[in-house]
């Protein structure tokens, strides 16, 4: 069976908060945050030096452990590890398209300008008048999409706010992957995308409540 990333975060997640569970267990008094954070921070540095987890996560653990030793609690690593629980339990394998499809009428019942009638090949200006906004390419919607499921990754072209569209995606079960500001085809947007089963290569844009 071939390993993927979703289930790789989603094995470390779980382990980082059973462990922590545990151990205040057998803590005198609760913990602090900061006391978890520094639990926590050193845990992934052992995960990582016995190579615990899927190389997958290698990258993701070394920046976890950068932030830790930089902000202690304000890394907030317990709260990241429950968003990834969270986020990964959420998401759905199938029926993707139908879950977009709804995703985009939430957000037309939220104001957001959704264009989804054009095919996109150029660079583009939305006039929005700083309203917020989702565009994909029309082509890119048809022929990625077969029945009720998303077959090849769709881009998703979003000026907005971030969170908004990360709680949008949960709310539906779909992870978006993490921005790209470089490739925008519609100035002033920032690139996501939605994969067939969810499946990404790296940790998804996530949620804060």
């Amino acid at each position: 069976m071939i390993e993927t990333y979703n289930a790789a975060v989603l094995e470390l997640a779980l382990a980082g908060i059973h462990d922590l569970t545990e151990s205040n267990k057998s803590h005198k008094g609760q913990r602090t945050l900061a006391q978890e954070s520094h639990f926590l921070c050193s845990w992934m540095v052992d995960a990582l030096k016995t190579k615990r987890f899927s190389k997958l996560v290698a990258d993701d653990l070394t920046q976890w452990i950068r932030l830790g030793r930089s902000q202690g609690a304000g890394a907030q690593l317990k709260l990241l590890l429950e968003r990834i629980i969270l986020q990964y339990q959420t998401a759905k394998t199938t029926e993707l398209a139908m879950a977009l499809e709804a995703m985009l009428a939430d957000f037309k019942q939220q104001n957001w300008l959704v264009v989804t009638d054009t095919p996109l090949s150029t660079k583009l200006k939305l006039e929005g008048d700083g309203q917020s906004s989702v565009v994909i390419c029309s082509e890119q919607l048809q022929l990625h999409c077969k029945e009720s499921q998303i077959i090849k990754p769709i881009a998703l072209y979003v000026r907005g706010n971030e969170n908004t569209l990360a709680k949008n995606a949960l709310a539906h079960g779909l992870l978006l992957s993490q921005a790209n500001k470089k490739n925008s085809l519609i100035k002033h947007h920032k690139t996501y995308l939605v994969t067939p089963q969810n499946q990404h290569q790296s940790l998804c844009l996530l949620a804060i409540e």
